[in-house]
């Protein structure tokens, strides 16, 4: 992962754990899904921390989706068959793809 992606990246997860309210985490994690997608072990520690937070809020259907995803989060990231954008959440299909928000695009687009 380049050092400009891995910054935002892990800036991106600070602000996740930081955050006070679930719905604040999400987004943080959701935008950090979108910039680990290409790399396989990022991704994969993306989904897992999706699926704490889906455990800690006791949403089943979340958790169950999160399991799916940490299961293909590597091949497919080493694959580079991933939806860009996609913001790795149970209620998105895996495979569809997303408009990636314009301060994320600059990112992925310099890395």
């Amino acid at each position: 992962m380049p050092e400009r992606m891995r910054v935002a990246y892990q800036a991106e997860m600070r602000a996740a754990r930081a955050a006070t309210q679930a719905q604040t985490r999400w987004r943080h994690l959701e935008r950090a899904h979108i910039l680990s997608q290409p790399w396989p072990w990022p991704h994969t520690a993306n989904h897992l921390a999706m699926f704490a937070l889906a455990v800690a809020q006791r949403d089943r259907r979340e958790a169950l989706g999160q399991v799916v995803r940490i299961v293909v989060a590597a091949p497919g990231s080493a694959l580079g068959r991933y939806p860009e954008g996609n913001t790795g959440r149970a209620r998105v299909g895996l495979t569809r793809p997303m408009p990636v928000p314009d301060d994320l695009a600059t990112v992925l687009k310099a890395a």
